[in-house]
């Protein structure tokens, strides 16, 4: 069986200003690429954790059907978010433990309802440290950061 990995970045230059997302979605069999799909997009102004949350959303919206996955993210914010937040949030109608809004709520509930329609191992991964799929993840963000630029 087909092993279904994903790597994930966003980049934004300001915070908030021009921002970029990318994802790597492969397909390995015995640790070979057999499939490879790279998405990409961005955004004049946004920022950096708006691209993370997009570049994570993005790669489990392009999958067709139910799936086992991996999705390796360099964000902590997200990783945290999905694995040690969001259950909180979510039984305090989207609100911090303070009672605010959740900063980037429309991201975190799509995000939410894409990660329910698959079974998704959320790794971390340390940026710019060398990881092939990571790196590559992050000039598609870079790239279409700097297209946006002005």
């Amino acid at each position: 069986m087909n092993e279904i990995i994903a790597y994930t970045d966003g980049a934004c230059s300001g915070n908030p200003g021009p921002g970029g997302w990318g994802v790597v979605l492969r397909a390995e069999s015995n640790e070979e690429v057999i499939k490879e799909r790279l998405l990409c997009g961005g955004s004049y102004e946004t920022t950096n954790n708006r691209m993370e949350l997009t570049a994570a959303i993005e790669a489990l919206k392009a999958l067709n059907k139910s799936t086992i996955i991996t999705v390796y993210i360099d964000s902590v914010y997200v990783k945290d978010g999905l694995t040690k937040w969001m259950p909180k949030w979510k039984s305090n109608g989207w609100k911090s433990s303070n009672k605010k809004p959740i900063k980037n709520d429309d991201l975190w509930k799509i995000l939410d309802g894409e990660n329910k329609k698959h079974k998704v191992n959320w790794q971390w991964v340390k940026g710019h440290s060398g990881n092939e799929g990571n790196e590559l993840a992050d000039k598609l963000a870079t790239r279409e950061r700097d297209k946006r630029k002005t």
